[in-house]
């Protein structure tokens, strides 16, 4: 089981991507949250097996169809084997 950030710029809030990430990070078998961040992008901690996150990371390079992704930018998420049991499904978080 891995974790990792990825942090979503470019046209993506207002658009319904953090509605689309949640969808597709349950058809990828991911577990985590999505949020909006302060300064413009979305962030999501997603939690599964490396393939189900490489599938993840693509179709949030997509984006909805009124999204503009200009970068998808991936950080390695350290937590403990309690934090990661404790993420049951995946949400859509409050903005930051």
């Amino acid at each position: 089981m891995q974790a990792c950030y990825f942090i979503v710029r470019g046209r993506v809030q207002g658009v319904g991507f953090r509605f689309f990430a949640e969808r597709e990070a349950r058809a990828a078998g991911v577990r985590g949250w999505v949020r909006n961040r302060a300064d413009g992008a979305v962030e999501a901690l997603a939690i599964g097996e490396a393939p189900a996150l490489e599938a993840f990371r693509r179709r949030l390079e997509r984006g909805p169809a009124a999204a503009r992704v200009a970068g998808v930018e991936t950080v390695p998420a350290e937590l403990s084997s309690d934090e990661l049991r404790s993420h049951r499904g995946f949400v859509v978080a409050p903005s930051e």
